[in-house]
């Protein structure tokens, strides 16, 4: 039998004080229409109104309740009493004559009553404390049923050779379905779509209906995004574009989808979103992601669309009557620029759980942003009332697919997982591998050549034990399995120390286990431009060491496991070393200090903690799984508290706060307004502040604080020149590049120590260095760029090779205060874990 999954939870500083915890900043980023190059999450609100209004966090214990009750197996309908949140007149739903967030419960309490098809739960809560409502529709079930349907499903993921041949699997087995509505905040219609669809299926009496029912189980989450479906921003209450968060799992509403993902096996999935007129259906442009079974993929997603798209133009809208045009399919009708290559959105997400079809569907008609601010309510609706019907057209042919190829549709699941568990090849698409799909051509295929293994040793080739747990808890939270060794043994030529973690990818979901662990490709010759981020590994950028194997048999002398082995350690007497190289590391270091314990930094991203703070040390290793290892080091200077005023992304300020620096959000305008920089030690400038918009008075109260400055990208250069701090020029690359870049690190406080990768996203780069300005971080010489999308212009400018050699991190003083410049995004969507370290050992210079 396999191993029953673990819910580990998983949020940012959940093992410290809650009061490390605070709520970052809102984005309103629009939704890029292909061509266009997303622009970096951030404020939509001010930084102040954002810490004004700050939601609460949900509780990792009321997360991982919900994600318990998923699993249980006590039949259908459940019959759950929703308890409906206070009425809220200012939920921004209302003004397009929309089911605003506190309808959904009693609404849903309705729709249970009409009969035995319908049960509602809990699936989680927002980042705002909203609780996510999970509808399932299907016939009854007893609760030895849903056992039998779960024991199914194990077999398909787990044993899927066996599954193929079961003819109770054939005949029995409930197709999954899985409808996800409104992760986008102001992108609101799916979700009524889904109300008028369930009610429809409730009531319905006709014989396909209860067929369908009886072969299917369909699974709708009525709102993913909660916090911004009653604000009208586009993020969740912590600022997050949740549509970029699938591989990292940073936020609870993406967790408690990759939950649902993985409990329920949906085979189809719909993530509905708004608005490209007209509709959009996926599937995309290429480039196609190389880790999925995309013949089997492309054969119901483009099948799936088909269907959709008669759905959808069948409503009769017209552009002349409506201002609807017809719908669009991106794979046959566009060449570039809405891809599916990284793992980061819904749709992308799911087929590495076993769905063969799924699609992102953009509503026609814009009702939110400038439309939501300038249209007349009577135009608001009428549009509204039209994405409605598109949603529910394009739910209903997907339903209606799903029943009318169920075998093969499940036969595609099972051969998905079948290939991975074997370790066979991939089928390269054609229109032979994938008939009637016309136009396929050399550029979409993607595939890659699977290693034998992964294996995150234990021991001194480690750089991190506790960075290695982290990457160890995240895979198996997404479902990959994972080997920890009892005794040393000897791997594709390596001979590893019990202890270390082994990845065998012939497992049924490699292409997660690969899209997560491998360090991806260079894609830059294959498309002028990308929808989003084209390079993540966390393989390179988590900070664990992680050693690809690709010869030689796979046998480890060991188990599969739950969760990864506790890595704190103390060491028994004397003054303590605790090295600077993770989030968790500063966490704890912050920790102390905030405890008045006196502590010294080694001058190469270390710590000394004296003696006599051994037993808050154990606490802390307890804890967070930090190491703590005896030195007679004495420390070059002491550190101290820090306290950042933050003109940042979302993602950075969860990052900042993750590490446990007290951090307080500031802006222009709050400069302008008269900030107090006695709140304050450093100054962290990403994003919305410009020192030429501040006020005469502003100024001079900077220049008068004496706090030192850490700067990030394009904003944090210009606030530096600006300010006159570092003498440096600032070299802008392509705004369009994203991806993760060699680097070769000088050393010294900041960037001692760190990893040999870093991550860009709009990368720039240091020349003319002033006198005392140190380079602490260079690009790699030749090509940098290992895997992501980063072109020159088209004058030969702001490519990889101009930046190869280049100092992408420098330092110094102005002014008597410290200042360190990034030109790389070492906190980006609170992602590439290994490079918080350098940010958090900036933020501590003196």
């Amino acid at each position: 039998m396999p191993l029953r999954r673990p819910v580990l939870i998983t949020t940012a500083g959940a093992a410290v004080a809650g009061a490390l915890l605070m709520t970052p900043l809102p984005a309103t980023a629009h939704e890029g229409r292909p061509g266009q190059h997303p622009v970096r999450e951030g404020g939509g609100r001010t930084a102040k109104d954002a810490a004004a209004g700050a939601p609460r966090a949900a509780l990792p214990q009321a997360e991982a309740l919900a994600a318990g009750r998923l699993r249980e197996n006590t039949g259908y309908p459940r019959r759950t009493v929703l308890k409906a949140p206070p009425l809220n007149p200012a939920d921004a739903s209302v003004k397009l004559g929309l089911a605003p967030y506190h309808s959904l419960a009693p609404k849903l309490n309705a729709l249970q009553k009409l009969g035995d098809r319908v049960s509602a739960e809990v699936a989680g809560y927002s980042a705002g404390g909203h609780a996510l409502y999970l509808v399932t529709v299907t016939a009854p079930e007893s609760a030895a049923q849903s056992r039998e349907q779960e024991r199914m499903r194990e077999l398909i993921e787990n044993a899927p050779a066996a599954a193929a041949k079961d003819r109770r699997v054939k005949a029995a087995y409930k197709t999954p379905v899985f409808i996800n509505n409104n992760i986008h905040g102001n992108e609101w219609e799916g979700t009524d779509a889904a109300l008028k669809l369930i009610e429809r299926l409730a009531k319905a009496k006709d014989r396909k209906t209860a067929d369908l029912l009886a072969r299917t189980r369909i699974h709708l989450n009525m709102t993913a995004n909660p916090d911004g479906r009653i604000a009208g921003t586009r993020a969740n209450g912590n600022g997050f574009d949740l549509n970029r968060d699938f591989i990292t799992g940073s936020q609870p509403e993406a967790r408690a989808i990759r939950r649902i993902a993985i409990d329920k096996q949906p085979a189809v999935m719909l993530d509905l979103h708004g608005y490209v007129n007209g509709t959009l259906i996926e599937p995309t442009t290429p480039p196609h992601g190389e880790n999925y079974e995309y013949d089997l993929f492309l054969k119901n997603s483009y099948a799936n669309a088909l269907g959709m798209e008669k759905a959808v133009n069948g409503l009769g809208y017209t552009p002349a009557k409506d201002g609807v045009r017809p719908a669009v399919i991106p794979f046959r009708d566009e060449k570039e620029g809405w891809d599916d290559w990284p793992p980061i959105f819904t749709p992308q997400y799911m087929p590495f759980q076993g769905a063969v079809a799924a699609h992102t569907i953009e509503f026609p008609m814009a009702v939110n942003n400038e439309e939501y601010d300038t249209l007349p309510v009577v135009e608001l609706r009428r549009r509204a009332s039209i994405n409605v019907a598109v949603a529910g057209a394009a739910m209903r042919a997907t339903l209606d697919y799903t029943y009318r190829n169920r075998a093969s549709v499940l036969a595609d699941q099972i051969e998905t997982f079948r290939r991975g568990a074997a370790g066979e090849a991939q089928r390269p698409v054609s229109e032979r591998t994938v008939p009637g799909v016309p136009g396929i051509g050399p550029e979409d295929v993607y595939t890659t050549t699977f290693p034998k293994a992964y294996v995150i040793p234990a021991g001194r080739t480690q750089r991190s034990a506790t960075a290695a747990a982290r990457l160890v808890d995240h895979l198996l939270v997404n479902d990959v399995k994972v080997i920890r060794a009892g005794k040393g043994f000897r791997l594709g030529g390596r001979a590893y120390a019990a202890g270390s973690y082994v990845v065998d990818m012939r497992q049924p979901k490699r292409g997660l286990a690969n899209v997560i662990l491998a360090e991806g490709r260079d894609i830059s010759t294959d498309v002028s431009t990308m929808y989003d981020i084209s390079g993540w590994s966390l393989g390179l950028l988590w900070g664990a060491s992680v050693d690809k194997v690709t010869r030689g048999p796979v046998k480890v002398p060991g188990r599969q496991v739950l969760a990864a082995a506790p890595t704190g350690h103390v060491a028994p007497g004397g003054d303590l070393l605790l090295r600077l190289d993770d989030p968790k590391e500063l966490t704890a270091l912050n920790a102390l200090l905030a405890q008045g314990v006196s502590v010294r930094g080694t001058g190469n991203g270390g710590a000394v903690v004296p003696a006599s703070a051994r037993g808050r040390a154990r606490v802390l290793a307890d804890r967070l799984g930090v190491v703590f290892t005896a030195t007679r080091e004495r420390g070059v200077a002491p550190l101290k508290r820090t306290r950042i005023a933050a003109a940042v992304s979302a993602g950075e300020l969860t990052a900042l706060r993750e590490m446990g620096f007290e951090t307080v959000p500031v802006s222009t305008e709050i400069l302008n307004a008269g900030f107090d920089w006695g709140r304050a030690d450093v100054l962290y400038v990403s994003q919305g502040l410009d020192h030429g918009e501040l006020t005469p008075a502003a100024r001079a109260a900077f220049a008068a604080s004496g706090v030192g400055v850490v700067g990030l990208g394009a904003q944090g250069a210009a606030f530096n020149k600006a300010a006159g701090l570092l003498k440096v020029t600032a070299v802008e690359g392509n705004g369009a590049a994203n991806g993760v870049v060699r680097v070769r690190n000088a050393g010294g406080p900041v960037t001692g120590g760190a990893p040999a990768h870093s991550f860009v996203y709009s990368p720039l780069w240091f020349t003319a260095l002033g006198a005392g300005v140190r380079a602490d971080q260079t690009y790699g010489t030749g090509a940098p760029l290992v895997s992501g999308h980063w072109r020159p212009a088209e004058n030969g400018t702001g490519g990889p090779r101009n930046a190869a050699g280049q100092a992408s991190v420098v330092s110094g003083h102005a002014k008597g205060a410290p200042v360190v410049l990034f030109g790389t995004e070492p906190l980006f969507r609170d992602h590439p874990k290994g490079l918080f370290a350098q940010v958090g050992r900036a933020l501590l210079a003196r």
